[in-house]
């Protein structure tokens, strides 16, 4: 069978003792006769092997997607993500609050392309699943003539490379794992806003040699709702569910990191997020939307502004009271590097800083936005010049942020969760920054991230990843 023809991910496959038992007398002499038992054992002893071995095999078999897991939607109640639950058929959607626990990995698109590097895609989010994490935020774009470019020309695509995006659905959903989908890129990896301009450019636009004129030019912006239009209407090649019906996905991300390179381009940035946001919510009222935002506050944002890491952060364009306020945007994202942003600080100080920066957009996002908010990332190098309590640097920073998550979800309030920047596993170096490694390689940091999966798990009446069910970390 090809895999268009593997549509349906309810259906079983019969083994050759069912189909004895359940074909009629003239069909089971016709199967015989035509020697198909045989051929229908290979596909079951394959299905069977997949569906158990696959995580460790290092060849890449056809998708298998009968019985994927059902899963809710994600949803928003004021301050809190909460799961859509139909517990009763033909009843209204059940309520339950949710937290993340979860991880960056924006490389499983590049190397679900590969085809023979599949297999690590899905042990990526096995090994994630295996640490309660319950979404992972990953690259839906790339833009360019690379071998692997999805969007090769403004609305043309690598069939391939859609498929690869499809199996990375397929896999979510069977480890029980939501994705938040990222949609362009502000910086130039995988083609990113510069590709657009260039685009716009070589059609003879009138644009710039900056890479602002992405948010005002109606050439480029028309290509952006092309590729988010292409992208919402996709129909994945093994289940049939289109991407805008998909409840593995657990919201859309507008872009990675906006930034203008001119502080005057922040009217076009607002006006930017309006439109895109309100053009994906037209087609897809299911998903959340959010913005991608590092969590800098603008000059006149609020008086947070001196929260910021530097008087740099303001003149991004970007600001994270206003861009979050959007009515079309469901939740606030934030990013957290204070080994980045401040170098020379001590441990301690950076800490510190960090804790404070958490307490600033929870604040702000329960009081002044109202809407719930997302550490989509938090990134640290891991050393080994200081040790604090058994916890090196990395594990240092990750609590800080851990606990102030923690603390905000037992008061029921707006810090909604973390994701770690960035996870690996074996055999994808190439991916790799200061900030990114292979958890099972760092024990301390390992039992870090699997407590606060189930210590939020704990949390009397809350859930961060659905019904608990046995093969959980955290099922007791």
């Amino acid at each position: 069978m090809n895999e268009e023809g593997l549509q349906s991910p309810n259906k079983g496959i019969p083994t050759e003792l069912e189909s004895s038992i359940f074909l009629p007398p003239s069909m089971e002499s016709q199967w015989r006769e035509k020697r198909l038992y045989p051929a229908l054992g290979i596909f079951t002893i394959l299905g069977f092997l997949y569906i158990n071995f696959s995580d460790h095999l290092n060849f890449t078999l056809p998708v298998i997607v009968w019985n994927l897991p059902e899963m809710g939607f994600v949803g928003v109640n004021h301050t809190r993500f909460v799961l859509l639950e139909k517990e009763i058929p033909g009843s209204p959607p059940a309520e339950k609050d949710l937290y993340v626990n979860g991880w960056n990995s924006y490389w499983f698109l590049e190397e679900s392309a590969l085809g023979q590097s599949r297999y690590r895609v899905t042990e990526m989010l096995k090994r994630g699943a295996e640490m309660g994490l319950s979404v992972c935020r990953t690259w839906a774009f790339s833009d360019g003539s690379g071998p692997n470019a999805l969007q090769i020309k403004p609305g043309v695509f690598n069939e391939r490379v859609f498929k690869a995006l499809d199996f990375v659905l397929v896999e979510a959903r069977r480890h029980r794992v939501r994705l938040i989908l990222s949609l362009v890129n502000n910086l130039n990896a995988f083609g990113g806003k510069a590709q657009y301009v260039k685009w716009a450019e070589e059609a003879g636009a009138n644009v710039t040699s900056s890479r602002d004129p992405f948010f005002s030019d109606i050439t480029i912006k028309g290509y952006y709702k092309a590729y988010v239009k292409a992208i919402l209407t996709r129909k994945n090649s093994y289940t049939g569910v289109k991407y805008s019906e998909e409840p593995s996905i657990f919201a859309w991300e507008l872009m990675n990191e906006p930034r203008c390179e001119s502080v005057s381009c922040s009217p076009a940035l607002q006006d930017w997020i309006t439109e895109m946001a309100a053009f994906v919510k037209s087609m897809d009222q299911k998903h959340l939307v959010t913005v991608g935002l590092e969590g800098f506050y603008g000059p006149k944002s609020s008086q947070n502004h001196g929260v910021n890491p530097g008087d740099w952060a303001a003149s991004l364009g970007s600001d994270f009271i206003q861009n979050s306020a959007i009515k079309d945007i469901d939740f606030a994202s934030v990013h957290a590097y204070p080994h980045s942003w401040i170098p020379e600080a001590s441990l301690e100080a950076k800490a510190k800083y960090l804790s404070k920066w958490a307490d600033a957009h929870i604040i702000d996002s329960q009081n002044v936005l109202k809407k719930p908010v997302l550490f989509t990332e938090v990134g640290s190098p891991f050393t080994l010049k200081a040790e604090t309590e058994g916890l090196h640097d990395r594990d240092v920073i990750l609590k800080t942020v851990y606990d102030k998550i923690y603390e905000s979800a037992m008061r029921s309030e707006a810090g909604s969760g973390v994701l770690i920047w960035q996870l690996l596993t074996e055999g994808v170096d190439e991916y790799s920054d200061e900030f990114s490694f292979v958890a099972w390689e760092y024990p301390s940091t390992y039992k870090l991230i699997l407590e606060q999966s189930c210590r939020l798990k704990n949390i009397p009446g809350r859930l961060t990843n659905g019904t608990i069910h046995r093969k959980d970390p955290c099922f007791s």
